[in-house]
């Protein structure tokens, strides 16, 4: 299958970002973060130059959550495109209230540009490309938004329809994979023992592979979207041709360097050489 890198909108650029996922979300003191830390209140490791004063050392400190995150560049736009420039330290109250409620809106538009992208570049999903791309102007114009319309937009309903769009083409997709291609969706698969397992073009859509053992497994072809791998283990599996795998998935698994990835995914800097990754905090 075609490499479908993201372009350069719809990947992370923190350094036009005003550290908006470090301060407009929340999350509690687990596995994920050391602390507990609410919305709209910036993370205490947060520099004055919206810089991370541990990022180099966030898995050690107890941050694994933010090394798995990615905003799928909607960190630039509403910085930069939709506030225009103006962070949130210097635009008053009101400003910042309403930029911490847009980003996450916007991060799931992108996460949904992203998805339509791969799927547009599926030959075999040829059939609803002309549906594919009348989505993806739709959600481009919605991202596009102003504050105030962003701030009050129902993401659901587009990401319902774009959801069924995708299934379509992961489908198209599948077709044409050797093997049973059986439908796992939303299968319950937490500590799974999938040692060596043929899952070539196995829809495996919101399916939870938390801690499973992947070793070995043959994942080419099959759908991954919305898969939790959280602490699954990738070790020697293929995953060369996965549907709509994530770098923030790959990140939250473990593997090595025997693992076979989708080339427009890079492998995870914490993953080992010699094979396993290091197990979360």
């Amino acid at each position: 299958m075609p490499v479908s890198p993201a372009g350069p909108e719809l990947r992370a650029d923190c350094s036009r970002c005003f550290a908006l996922c470090c301060v407009a979300l929340p999350f509690s003191a687990s596995a994920d973060f050391a602390r507990d830390k609410a919305a709209g209140t910036p993370c205490p490791n947060l520099g004055g130059d919206h810089r991370c004063g541990i990022h180099d050392r966030l898995r050690p400190e107890g941050y694994t959550g933010c090394t798995v995150y990615d905003c799928f560049g909607a960190g630039q736009k509403v910085s930069q495109v939709t506030f225009g420039g103006r962070d949130w330290r210097t635009g008053g109250r009101e400003h910042a209230r309403l930029m911490f409620a847009v980003f996450p809106v916007v991060e799931q538009l992108h996460e949904l540009l992203h998805h339509l992208d791969e799927a547009l570049a599926l030959p075999a999903a040829r059939p609803v490309h002309a549906e594919l791309r009348r989505a993806r102007e739709r959600v481009e114009r919605l991202s596009l938004g102003t504050p105030d319309e962003l701030a009050g937009l129902d993401v659901g309903p587009h990401r319902r329809e774009v959801g069924a769009l995708l299934q379509r083409a992961g489908e198209l997709a599948r077709a044409g994979l050797r093997g049973r291609r059986k439908d796992r969706r939303g299968a319950d698969l937490a500590g799974a023992r999938l040692r060596g397992a043929d899952l070539r073009g196995v829809s495996l859509r919101g399916a939870c592979l938390i801690a499973a053992d992947l070793t070995g497994a043959d994942l080419r072809g099959a759908d991954l979207l919305g898969t939790d791998l959280r602490d699954a283990d990738l070790t020697d599996a293929d995953l060369t041709g996965a549907l709509f795998l994530t770098r923030p998935q790959l990140t939250a698994a473990r593997g090595g360097a025997g693992t076979r990835l989708p080339a427009s995914l890079p492998r995870p800097a914490h993953w080992t050489a010699r094979g396993r990754g290091v197990l979360r905090r």
